[in-house]
């Protein structure tokens, strides 16, 4: 099992070394700015995020000793870890590394490939909770992260972290087997047995372990049959930003409402977020038959419900962005053939006033990318920043909007710095 979890890890490694060695040696290309949008440089109720942002103060004045954790939960935008790398990125060039944060258990699906780690699994049985229709579907007992990993017999899993986001504390959250340990954790040669165990058999549970040192390489191993992971949290300690990035390809608002209450409650505990980002959107926009009053309440109960589970996290909505569909007559596109669905500009409108309702901060991402039919015209650039089906963004537009969605934020800090500083200096 170490053989074959070693011949992994040197995988990954060549992998990444081709892929780098395969690049286009790069040249500068002009980049779109940003649209104006419906909100002042793209953020609207920046006041809703002071808690992260006096998290962030307290970090840049060296008197927070623990991580600022951002979470975003969503759907592909969110899965694929291109736009929340770019963020995670330069919010960490700012305020230091905090380490990777959490993961699924294992390997959720085929590609998966998240920025600053290598994950590998051998004989664990991961399942991912379906995608919920509109009328609702039974779900396994999952956690955000919306996967559960049920260990037995040599199974092993294992993340190999990039230089500079070792991690120094593993955190683990699932659900108890009932007596002995549970779980052997190994990094550095060393093996620790984790307690698993909860008041009763198959209680959620989350657990930390300090690994006494900084490691690059964390294994676990179940200690007997049946031990269910639903996360993984890799951090480095002190002070910095680490983000969360909890994402499903297909998701909608509907597959976050069907995760397990009492799951969700132990991880947010545990994880002790300052941001949460809701990035739902896209999916529920190419539904046509898509109740504005159902997802108006549906949404509302989300916010709701988080604000109960993590009373001192902000919020951020991030509005669904622009994309089209194929097959319209006289469409928006170019070729005229392609046009947005009807239902993304219901959703936005929702998000939009919900938001503003509720004291939400909100980020217009479909003003901020160009508005409308901008889907199309990012797609035909000559560094192509829209893939062809005018939903995903290539490489270079994640990295593009990201910076827009990272700078936004830090404008929207800076500001509220300043005013701050303006009123106690008045005091």
């Amino acid at each position: 099992m170490r053989a074959a979890l070693g011949a992994w890890a040197a995988a990954a490694r060549v992998a990444r070394a081709s892929s780098t060695a395969a690049q286009t040696p790069w040249a500068a290309t002009s980049s779109p700015e940003p649209g104006p949008g419906v909100c002042p440089s793209g953020l609207c109720q920046a006041e809703g995020l002071r808690g992260f942002f006096e998290a962030l103060t307290a970090t840049e004045a060296g008197t927070r000793n623990r991580p600022v954790h951002i979470v975003q939960i969503g759907d592909s935008h969110t899965a694929g870890d291109r736009i929340t790398g770019k963020v995670r990125v330069e919010l960490q060039r700012r305020f230091g590394r905090a380490g990777r944060g959490v993961l699924p258990p294992g390997v959720p699906w085929t590609g998966y490939a998240p920025f600053q780690v290598a994950v590998g699994s051998t004989g664990w049985v991961t399942e991912p909770a379906p995608l919920q229709p509109p009328a609702g579907a039974p779900s396994p007992r999952v956690g955000l992260s919306g996967v559960r990993s049920t260990g037995a017999g040599d199974a092993m899993m294992g993340f190999e972290l990039e230089p500079g986001s070792e991690a120094t504390t593993l955190g683990v959250c699932g659900r108890a087997r009932g007596a002995g340990p549970g779980l052997a954790v190994e990094h550095g040669g060393l093996i620790h047995s984790l307690d698993f165990n909860g008041p009763a058999r198959d209680t959620p549970v989350c657990r930390d372990l300090p690994l006494g040192r900084a490691t690059r390489q964390v294994r676990l191993r179940p200690l007997g049959d049946g031990l269910v992971i639903d996360s993984v949290r890799l951090d480095k300690g002190g002070s910095g930003v680490a983000l969360s990035n909890l994402g499903r390809v297909g998701a909608t608002l509907r597959d976050l409402a069907a995760r397990d209450e009492a799951t969700v409650a132990a991880e947010l505990t545990a994880w002790e977020p300052d941001l949460i980002v809701l990035a739902f959107g896209a999916n529920e926009g190419f539904d046509d038959a898509l109740d504005r009053t159902a997802y108006e309440a549906l949404l509302r109960g989300q916010i709701a419900r988080l604000r109960r589970l993590a009373p001192s996290a902000s919020l951020l909505v991030l509005g669904a962005p622009d994309a089209q569909r194929n097959g319209a007559t006289g469409g928006c596109s170019a070729d005229g053939m392609r046009a947005p669905p009807p239902s993304l500009a219901v959703v936005r409108d929702v998000q939009r006033r919900v938001a503003a309702d509720l004291g939400v901060a909100f980020w217009d991402w479909h003003g901020r990318m160009g508005g409308d039919c901008s889907a199309d015209r990012l797609a035909q650039g000559a560094e192509p920043l829209m893939r062809g089906d005018r939903v995903h963004f290539t490489n270079a537009g994640a990295d593009w909007i990201g910076g827009i969605l990272a700078g936004d934020l830090m404008a929207a800090y800076d500001g509220w710095k300043a005013e701050s500083a303006a009123a106690g200096g008045a005091d």
